[in-house]
């Protein structure tokens, strides 16, 4: 696979997975909002950890590796005997801790008093193969047990959660802008080029920033005349899975049963080209 980064997008949020009645919540102001999310306990991670170490995973990062990304659905041209080599010699590992993954809160944004600024969204777990190619495994909950519903190239998830906790803050994003940002201390700080056009070099309070989403997002929150389109919390639903593709028109393969991230499908947003991934 190519050395190229492509800017990493996400597709689920927790805009789609609040009530309606947020969007009827009256606003509050910022300060009485934690700034630092929810973190999930040691338990959870090592659960989903755990999710991410079953033997059929790892066979599928080789393989995810050994395609360069490319779906299965899609020709490789090379042999199945050729894959299968190449998955072997992949040998993929994971590397370092399962961290959560914060998102842009739909209850922050529609002002909801004590809402922190963004949630958990899934866990990622760093993975490595021979060849120096890099992947973040996703897991979530579903039906009360932890389980990997998508592989992505790169590892952006790994990567600012440690930027952020080395400086002493949580790194979440704000998807439909794909941009990543630290909280600490009351303030909004950014953390790739799309926050620092976002808020600025130097960043933002957390007060303002709210209002900054609030412009955003406001109106495309549930119970929104967006959300009576069809757009749940500003997203498509995820109802058919053909509806599950890739903005390059790539689709996101479910393997292994039911996907339970309800926008993993694709945005009306306007979102930028994703990485390669799999979804499981």
């Amino acid at each position: 696979m190519s050395n190229h980064r492509v800017r990493a997008t996400r597709t689920a949020t927790a805009l789609a997975a609040v009530a309606l009645t947020l969007a009827l919540a009256p606003a509050a102001h910022a300060a009485d909002a934690p700034a630092v999310p929810v973190a999930p306990g040691s338990g959870e991670l090592a659960a989903a950890r755990s999710a991410t170490q079953q033997p059929a995973v790892i066979d599928k990062l080789g393989h995810f590796f050994a395609r360069g990304g490319v779906p299965p659905t899609q020709p490789l041209g090379i042999s199945a005997a050729d894959e299968a080599r190449a998955a072997s010699a992949a040998a993929p590992r994971l590397t370092g801790d399962t961290v959560p993954v914060y998102t842009l809160s739909a209850a922050f944004v529609a002002g909801r008093a004590g809402a922190p600024v963004a949630e958990v969204e899934f866990t990622a777990t760093a993975a490595v193969a021979a060849d120096g190619q890099r992947a973040s495994v996703w897991t979530a909950r579903q039906d009360g047990s932890w389980r990997v519903v998508n592989i992505a190239s790169g590892g952006d998830e790994t990567d600012y959660a440690a930027r952020a906790a080395a400086d002493g803050g949580t790194a979440f994003r704000e998807p439909q802008i794909d941009a990543w940002y630290e909280v600490k201390g009351g303030r909004v700080l950014p953390l790739d080029e799309d926050a620092r056009r976002s808020v600025g070099a130097h960043g933002t309070t957390v007060a303002a920033y709210q209002r900054l989403v609030q412009q955003r997002y406001g109106d495309k929150l549930p119970g929104s005349g967006y959300d009576a389109s069809g757009r749940a919390g500003g997203f498509e639903t995820a109802a058919a899975p053909a509806a599950a593709a890739d903005r390059d028109g790539v689709p996101l393969l479910a393997a292994g049963g039911a996907v339970g991230l309800t926008a993993l499908a694709g945005t009306a947003l306007g979102l930028r080209r994703r990485r390669a991934r799999i979804k499981y």
